[in-house]
């Protein structure tokens, strides 16, 4: 395919792309030279970003953030979350972590929180901890735990439970928000064409993951930044600001519900931006 003719494809298909109303929509397309040098790279000294979603998401929720960060310079990955368990979805992303050279920014959304909170505790290129909207577990609390220290959540009225098959045997419980309250729930004030896509595609989370206390806390050690959500409905904001108090975060609040990174993805990337340049300036 000659370089005008491929030009032509590519524009058609971000156009049906943009028709849809997906955020941060992106279509495959074979790369020429000249693609590959205008891509955006990590500049030399910046740290990298590493994006951790949360229950009922998935790496797409971060598409916003994700190209304002690129171009921004900062190189950034946002891996799938396996939301099976505490343990076994931070020993994931640990190994995400060891394959980046180089200091890094790990953010967590909601669930995502406690996963960072684990998997950053040994991994030393980790220089800071930005927790969006996100639970951050003491050792021994959980992410349940926390949602029921402070009334507000609507979560629990919100999901329904499905069962899938365990390796040995037996079957396990997962939650998914239902459909037809996935917006009000997770996603208030976002366009409905873009929140219906989110529902089909929402990502189950196992009972277990959310009752599965803590073993680590990084954030102990390790400067963090925290968003607060007002209008969040799976974690009251007053547990949020708490968290965020214990964990001498620098805080930021925004106007926003749970999924703020696809609502409002210019205040998330501002505070990870934030946090990156801490680690250029040495404060």
């Amino acid at each position: 395919m000659n370089s005008i003719s491929r030009r032509t494809v590519t524009t058609s298909l971000l156009a049906g792309a943009a028709a849809l109303g997906i955020a941060g929509a992106a279509v495959s397309v074979p790369a020429t030279a000249a693609d590959r040098s205008r891509r955006p790279h990590g500049r030399p000294g910046t740290p990298t970003v590493v994006l951790i979603h949360g229950a009922f998401a998935d790496a797409s929720s971060w598409s916003s953030v994700v190209e304002r960060l690129q171009r921004h310079g900062h190189r950034v990955l946002a891996p799938a979350l396996p939301l099976r368990g505490l343990a076994s979805d931070a020993a994931y992303i640990r190994s995400v972590l060891d394959s980046v050279t180089g200091p890094i920014v790990l953010v967590g959304h909601s669930y995502g929180g406690a996963v960072i909170s684990a998997a950053a505790a040994e991994a030393p290129q980790v220089k800071a901890l930005v927790y969006v909207a996100a639970f951050v577990p003491e050792v021994g609390e959980s992410a349940l735990q926390l949602t029921d220290t402070f009334p507000g959540s609507t979560l629990g009225q919100a999901t329904a439970t499905q069962y899938y098959p365990l390796p040995g045997g037996g079957q396990a419980e997962e939650l998914v928000i239902k459909r037809e309250l996935f917006r009000e729930q997770f996603a208030a004030g976002v366009p409905a064409r873009i929140t219906q896509v989110m529902a089909a595609g929402q990502r189950p989370i196992t009972l277990a993951a959310l009752q599965e206390p803590a073993t680590a806390a990084a954030w102990k050690k390790i400067p963090s930044w925290y968003l607060v959500a007002t209008e969040d409905r799976n974690i009251p904001p007053a547990a949020e600001r708490w968290m965020a108090k214990r964990a001498r975060a620098h805080t930021v609040t925004v106007r926003a519900p749970h999924a703020v990174s696809v609502s409002d993805p210019g205040p998330v990337t501002d505070l990870i931006l934030r946090a990156a340049r801490s680690l250029r300036s040495g404060h």
